[in-house]
């Protein structure tokens, strides 16, 4: 099963919008970091319990679509650029667990 979060790009102006936008689509945990080593950490393992309010069930995908990609790949670029959830995947597979993010956008 696929389960779908939609994150708006228009409203990604910097970094701290960019986290602002993950924080509240995922209810990442109250120790998340707000920079990418704590972002990873936290998308790389949805399944589990304390990670976030969002809650991903074994055999779930999550199907992250990013909206007005164009927007965010013409005022911010770089934050385009450095979408981890390749990066995540790799980390579980590394691991032995499925990966568990796809992520659609047109930039």
């Amino acid at each position: 099963m696929i389960r779908t979060v939609t994150i708006s790009c228009l409203a990604i102006r910097d970094w701290e919008t960019f986290h602002d936008a993950f924080e509240q689509a995922f209810g990442f945990a109250i120790w998340y970091g707000r920079n990418l080593n704590a972002r990873i950490d936290c998308m790389s393992w949805l399944d589990k319990d304390d990670m976030s309010d969002f809650k991903v069930l074994p055999g779930e995908i999550v199907l992250l679509e990013l909206s007005h990609a164009s927007e965010l790949k013409r005022i911010v670029p770089d934050i385009l650029t450095v979408e981890m959830a390749a990066f995540c995947n790799w980390r579980r597979t590394e691991k032995g667990y499925p990966p568990l993010l796809l992520v659609s956008c047109y930039a």
